[in-house]
């Protein structure tokens, strides 16, 4: 579990994550308020109104930690069918990728033209080199131990995936620099690429605690 070692440095993100609330605050304060008004919810509550079950689990996946937070969610759908005793239409499973995990929600082509591999510091299982493709969806074989837990096996069995985008918009600006291309043209490649049944959510700390605020259990998967 080596990439759980590889968090970006965190002051440089808490310093982005200043700059972001700067430029986007403002208005998701006004959105929140006249939402309030209006009696109608949010797109993000409304996500969380659709996690299912009586038994109901969160992972916090800060790090890609070799998709662990992906095989731990096939796990608890499998154990917990059996210990409970019960159908998986009664379990809820959130996983939520944040800081640097986020790129585990993204498609290949994102993955090959930005290097997010030697970016993000995670190897092909295949080649041990900085990975040029997602290793964690629609996976080749001997890419992870458990091939039932790829991302979009798990959203078909109602697994809910929220992604965090306060590091989307961080981490795309200092990519960005780094390759000396417009911010808002690398953010926007990464948000189209964003994997069908991945939820984009204003950040995974609050989907975080918006899944505990339903009933979810909480694990740290990173």
């Amino acid at each position: 579990m080596s990439e759980s070692k590889s968090l970006l440095p965190r002051r440089d993100f808490l310093g982005g994550v200043a700059a972001t609330a700067a430029a986007i605050g403002l208005g998701d304060l006004i959105a929140g308020a006249q939402a309030a008004d209006s009696g109608a919810g949010t797109e993000f509550q409304s996500w969380l109104d659709g996690i299912r079950g009586k038994y109901r689990q969160v992972y916090d996946a800060p790090a890609p930690n070799n998709g662990f937070a992906l095989i731990w969610a096939h796990v608890f759908l499998m154990t917990a069918a059996q210990g409970y005793n019960v159908p998986e239409s009664e379990l809820g499973v959130v996983v939520v990728l944040r800081h640097s995990a986020i790129p585990i929600a993204f498609s290949d082509g994102v993955w090959e033209k930005y290097k997010l591999g030697e970016y993000f510091k995670i190897n092909d299982p295949a080649t041990k080199s900085p990975a040029m493709r997602n290793p964690f969806a629609h996976i080749k074989p001997g890419d992870m131990p458990l091939p039932e837990a790829a991302l979009e096996k798990l959203v078909a069995r109602g697994v809910k995936i929220a992604v965090c985008n306060t590091a989307i918009h961080h981490q795309s600006a200092r990519l960005a620099q780094q390759m000396g291309l417009p911010h808002e043209t690398v953010k926007q490649d990464w948000l189209a690429a964003v994997l069908p049944g991945v939820q984009v959510v204003p950040s995974g700390v609050l989907a975080v605690n918006g899944a505990q605020s339903k009933g979810c259990s909480y694990c740290f998967a990173g």
